[in-house]
């Protein structure tokens, strides 16, 4: 194959299908031949025009244009140089043709405050991230996803997968480490009950696809009650299926019916866990209403910036010693613990059926489209199939 193919976002709202030539490796680097690639509420925020990221920090930034989208991707080394085949798996295991990878998408320098200071997350000074900032306007172009082949090179971090897992739960990593922030939750429990330890109960604000995530994790590291709120019946029913015990329909209860669901469900007390996985900033003030004394709430939706919300720092922070915990990415150590659970524990939750619809690169923006369907779950693009 002498040229690759692949959609290309242009701007906003523009999805086009395009033909590269395919590169001739450094030795530092490999092809990575594209099995699948799935869709991110990033993704869509980027295709709106709303991909202000990193906001009020050294790193902020918008997309740059052309882009291949793409940045929760799986497939196999198609094509690798000699330095890459010993140094580009990020645990330093060989790598070699047909090996089936995952990959963390952040690109960092390793040299800044940052990098040195704050290993583990990708929180780069210098940041640069497949499928959003890496554009495509230039050679090697192949930086993202949606694309018959994507190229990697020693600055990425890239994750050799087990041989039982399939592509189908392997493109479920990413995803599923950015909720490593209900195990950070988990980490601060103690023996005056902050935190979240086994048994408490979680509510997850807005069950999209990263909403169904947390729904699984939770249920991973043991909670008990798991509250899902949405006002999509069908994400409702999925979260139900993948661990949820209590669902609350947003268009038919009111924040007060909804808040009251979930300290009758605690004796009074409230949730011991909340996690704002929609996105919508008018949230959060009710997430933090459902939280008891001592809760810890969680901010894992607004990955772009889409404005502001007035809080009562009395009435929901201070009177209540809650905890809030930020997200904006995810720990690039997370990676080989979260194939190793999803190795044994993914067929079990049924997780692979979490994918509800997959199109080929030709049907992206139909698979865009998609995506922003409350019936949809997880959305990906399968380099595998023909238009």
């Amino acid at each position: 194959m002498s040229t690759v193919k692949a959609a290309v976002l242009t701007g906003p709202g523009r999805l086009e299908v395009r033909e590269f030539p395919r590169p001739r490796l450094e030795p530092h680097q490999a092809l990575i031949r594209m099995e699948l690639s799935g869709i991110c509420g990033t993704d869509k925020h980027c295709f709106k025009g709303e991909g202000l990221v990193y906001a009020g920090t050294m790193m902020e930034t918008t997309p740059a244009f052309p882009i291949i989208p793409g940045h929760e991707n799986v497939g196999v080394v198609d094509e690798i140089g000699a330095v890459a085949r010993e140094r580009l798996e990020f645990s330093g295991r060989p790598l070699g043709i047909g090996d089936r990878v995952v990959m963390c998408p952040d690109v960092v320098c390793g040299t800044c405050w940052y990098c040195r200071n704050l290993h583990g997350m990708p929180w780069c000074e210098k940041q640069r991230c497949y499928g959003m900032s890496l554009t495509c306007d230039a050679p090697p172009h192949l930086f993202g996803g949606w694309a018959e082949h994507m190229l990697v090179d020693t600055d990425v971090f890239v994750y050799k997968v087990p041989t039982a897992l399939s592509p189908e739960l392997a493109v479920l990593v990413e995803p599923m480490v950015v909720t490593a922030t209900l195990e950070k939750a988990k980490e601060m429990h103690t023996s005056a009950r902050e935190g979240f330890a086994s048994g408490d109960t979680v509510v997850i604000q807005g069950v999209g696809p990263l909403g169904l995530f947390h729904v699984i994790r939770a249920r991973m590291l043991g909670a008990g009650h798991i509250v899902a709120v949405d006002f999509s019946p069908e994400r409702l029913a999925m979260a139900t299926r993948f661990g949820a015990t209590t669902s609350l329909r947003v268009d038919s209860t009111t924040e007060e019916e909804r808040v009251q669901a979930v300290r009758d469900l605690t004796d009074g007390r409230g949730a011991d866990v909340a996690v704002d996985c929609a996105g919508v900033p008018s949230v959060v003030p009710e997430g933090l209403e459902m939280l008891r004394k001592g809760g810890t709430y969680i901010e894992c939706g607004a990955f772009v910036e889409m404005g502001t919300v007035p809080i009562s720092p009395h009435r929901h922070l201070c009177s209540k010693s809650v905890r809030l915990i930020g997200m904006t990415n995810h720990p690039y150590t997370g990676y080989d613990s979260m194939l190793r659970q999803l190795e044994i524990y993914g067929d079990a939750f049924g997780m692979a059926s979490i994918i509800t619809d997959a199109y080929p690169i030709e049907q992206a923006s139909a698979a865009l489209q998609r995506s922003m369907e409350p019936s949809s779950g997880k959305v990906v693009i399968d380099a595998r199939r023909g238009s």
